[in-house]
């Protein structure tokens, strides 16, 4: 297997691995930091670092904590199949890796099995539930901006119909579901959604089958929950505003694009790595929402009226004063961070059909 570094200028431009299961690129650190002792850290994403989506978002934050820091070199692995992690966890860890990012909630058993073994490391999983004394689980409430989102929908829209492309009817996508519709139940009572379902987080043709669907059905916003563009652009194509997540897909929505519920990894890595360089690293379940700034809005599409706008940034000050939250006036109001994060598996009003068995 192959391994390869390249120069931090190299890594900022391509954000491209090199050859092999691995597929390593080293990267050393620039101003700032503590002057401590080198930490070292790889990050693993499941599937290849595109221009968009989940691993391109945490590919960001981890070039940013990269140039952040001077004391903290770091490396990443792309296209790792979860029954392939072990393997590539291993190689890091003989190398001298100090802290492992497993970005993929695939990931979390084999971390978890592996984490006792090799109790000198730092383990962080995304998405997961389960933890260990050298193994932290980190997310982002991503469905407080799917309810801004939404807002923006139920404002936009002229049928008040709003489509949804779903991956996997798991907790985490029923929630954000659940909050998109919310948020455009909240200022347009009128709406109801459908949802389509894909059981895949990447599948370009079922995506573009399912949009066309909705917007023959009346949709006229579509928002999605895929690493790919398509739905992005088939909505755009049908003249339907897009909405989508974790990075822009500006480009490909036009001037039919909305905005994306994003998230901004470095507000999570750069203080763990802090707290890993400074010896004060202790495992915990981070999840935090827009007060944090680890998630929100990216940049608004071209045609979203500024008061359209100026009605989401009222919404969005509401939410992080603590004045308003997701779920009030829905059966989930009052439920505990468990519920929410693990156990939510039935639609709000509004919301065409059931969530599917799993």
């Amino acid at each position: 297997m192959s391994r390869r570094t390249i120069t931090r200028r190299d890594a900022l431009k391509t954000g491209a691995g090199a050859a092999g299961l691995l597929g390593l690129a080293g990267c050393s650190g620039g101003g700032g930091g503590s002057g401590g002792d080198t930490v070292n850290a790889a990050f693993i994403y499941q599937a290849e670092v595109g221009d968009v989506g989940w691993d391109r978002a945490h590919e960001d934050a981890r070039q940013a904590v990269t140039e952040e820091f001077d004391w903290l070199e770091t490396e990443f692995s792309e296209a790792v199949a979860p029954g392939d992690v072990q393997q590539v966890i291993e190689q890091y860890i003989s190398s001298g890796m100090d802290a492992i990012f497993g970005t993929t909630f695939g990931y979390m058993d084999p971390i978890h099995s592996l984490a006792p073994d090799y109790s000198d490391t730092v383990f962080e999983h995304c998405s997961g539930f389960k933890t260990r004394e050298n193994m932290g689980r980190y997310y982002g409430r991503l469905y407080q901006a799917r309810y801004l989102c939404g807002v923006a929908a139920g404002l936009l829209t002229e049928s008040n119909q709003i489509g949804y492309v779903a991956a996997f009817p798991i907790p985490e996508l029923v929630r954000q579901i659940n909050a998109f519709v919310q948020g455009a139940r909240t200022v347009n009572p009128d709406v109801t959604a459908d949802v389509r379902w894909t059981n895949a987080w990447v599948d370009p043709p079922a995506v573009t089958q399912a949009v066309n669907a909705l917007t023959n059905n009346g949709a006229d916003v579509i928002n999605n929950h895929q690493t790919t563009t398509a739905a992005t652009q088939t909505a755009a194509e049908n003249e339907a505003w897009a909405f989508t997540y974790t990075t822009s897909m500006a480009e490909a929505g036009g001037d039919w694009y909305g905005n994306s519920a994003v998230f901004n990894w470095e507000e999570f890595y750069a203080p763990t790595l802090q707290a890993i360089n400074n010896d004060e690293w202790e495992s915990d379940a981070y999840w935090e929402g827009l007060d944090a700034g680890v998630v929100g809005l990216g940049d608004w599409g071209p045609q979203v009226p500024d008061d359209v706008i100026s009605e989401v940034e009222s919404y969005e000050e509401e939410l992080v004063n603590g004045d308003r939250t997701v779920w009030q006036d829905t059966q989930f109001a009052g439920e505990s961070d468990e519920f929410l994060f693990g156990e939510m598996g039935s639609y709000v009003e509004g919301i065409n059909g059931e969530v599917p068995s799993s």
